[in-house]
């Protein structure tokens, strides 16, 4: 029950501080006051009244509603998906692929970079060759789901929105192959032993089966919403089958020296991919699953802020580090998409403003710190925190500059600034017709 009461007090909380936010004219998109009111109910907030159900008192009760989070993330992936429909992709689908795999490694790149100068001249004991590796990985994540709250808030349309949603799913392929490689790179100088099974196959073998998993699911989904005539009936059957995926993609199992996985994040988006390709009605299941999906999105969000630790600004060397490492990536990541946007033909606001939409990490990147603590006691906590100091940077200032971006490059239609005509747009449609 006190569960529940903190789900209940976290949404409640999170719309409120959008209307905070509003009255105080603060232009933050509804993702930041979000995370802005996770971080005041969290642990460091109200949490520190240790009232049962007003808030989060430990990192232990944020933890134990993160079931919501990875459902969250689950049809984030779904609704990503739903952009790929191949008759849209003809235009940009060899632009968005050359893209999302360019300014990945070009952001991985930079931060190996400036990290193993930083393992030189300060020493292994302060940052490690295997950990600066992996953490250069790391930096290929794209979070997701900021970028898509962005666009749907502010019903962004256009270019660069177009080829940013297809960069963002691309994006976590790319990293999972790259984080594979340079883990077991980083093993390998930890242990002197290589394994090509593990630097090589199982990253192929996941995102294999991801995507066919996720296919095989998109397929009987498309074949079941054709025994139901009603679109609400459509929509329960999709939501049933989401979590039937994001349950299932949490499957691992052995075969042989390979070990069989699957990323939640790409089966959903897969399933997404097949639906919108092979359901005719999509498009009407995709609008009513935007409405279903609207307070899990805001949870998922508060959550997400709750569960940042403050902590990690203490150590001088986690600070210092990280900024190196939010730096490295920003830069990696606008001059990779610059230059790959440019090279493919893209257009001229698409060439200066993508990079800037691709700066959000989450999720993704904290899955991978928990992988890297294998590295052993000191890297693997030096990793996470490192991450958790760029997730809080990002988080917060990652919305906000792809709402810019996307208004920069008129994706997001502004509003006209007068107060009569503002006071038109916030009026009911009702009332508008009516004046008319």
């Amino acid at each position: 029950m006190t569960e529940l009461l903190s789900i209940a007090v976290a949404l409640a909380a999170g719309l409120l501080m959008t209307r905070l936010f509003k009255k105080l004219h603060l232009n933050f998109p509804d993702v930041t006051a979000f995370l802005v009111a996770g971080l005041c109910i969290g642990p460091y907030g109200l949490g520190r009244l240790c009232v049962p159900g007003l808030g989060f008192p430990t990192f232990e009760d944020v933890d134990a509603v993160n079931t919501i989070s990875s459902v969250a993330l689950g049809f984030i992936a779904f609704s990503i998906g739903n952009e790929f429909k191949l008759s849209h992709l003809e235009g940009t689908g060899k632009q968005a692929t050359v893209v999302g795999i360019v300014q990945a490694v070009t952001a991985m790149v930079f931060v190996d970079i400036i990290l193993v100068a930083v393992c030189f001249m300060a020493g292994a004991d302060k940052l490690s060759l295997p950990a600066a590796i992996t953490l250069g990985s790391i930096a290929t994540a794209t979070a997701p789901a900021a970028t898509l709250m962005v666009v749907k808030q502010y019903k962004a349309k256009g270019k660069l929105t177009d080829i940013l949603l297809p960069v963002v799913a691309l994006d976590d392929a790319v990293g999972l192959v790259a984080f594979a490689l340079s883990f077991g790179i980083a093993q390998t100088l930890i242990t002197n032993t290589v394994s090509i099974v593990a630097i090589i196959v199982n990253p192929l073998v996941e995102i294999v089966a991801s995507l066919l998993l996720g296919s095989i699911m998109g397929v009987i989904l498309t074949r079941l919403e054709e025994l139901f005539y009603s679109n609400s009936n459509r929509l329960s059957l999709t939501i049933a089958f989401v979590l039937i995926t994001i349950a299932l993609s949490s499957m691992s199992f052995d075969i042989g020296p390979v070990n069989v996985s699957f990323s939640s994040l790409l089966v959903c988006m897969m399933l997404g991919t097949m639906l919108c390709n092979l359901c005719p009605r999509s498009g009407d299941i995709m609008a009513r699953a935007d409405q279903w999906t609207a307070p899990l999105f805001a949870l998922f969000f508060v959550i997400s802020g709750a569960d940042f630790n403050l902590s990690v600004f203490k150590s001088p060397i986690v600070v210092l580090i990280g900024i190196l490492y939010v730096l490295a990536r920003s830069f990696g990541k606008y001059f990779g998409a610059r230059e790959s946007a440019k090279a493919t033909g893209c257009d001229d606001n698409v060439v200066k403003y993508l990079g800037y939409t691709l700066l959000p990490q989450a999720g993704v990147a904290l899955g991978m710190c928990v992988t890297a603590e294998s590295l052993g006691a000191y890297d693997g906590l030096l990793i996470r925190n490192i991450v958790l100091f760029s997730v809080f940077i990002y988080e917060i200032a990652g919305p906000m500059i792809t709402k810019w971006a996307l208004t920069k490059s008129g994706d997001i239609e502004q509003k006209p600034k007068n107060k009569e005509s503002h006071d038109r747009f916030d009026k009911p449609k009702s009332v508008r017709k009516s004046e008319n």
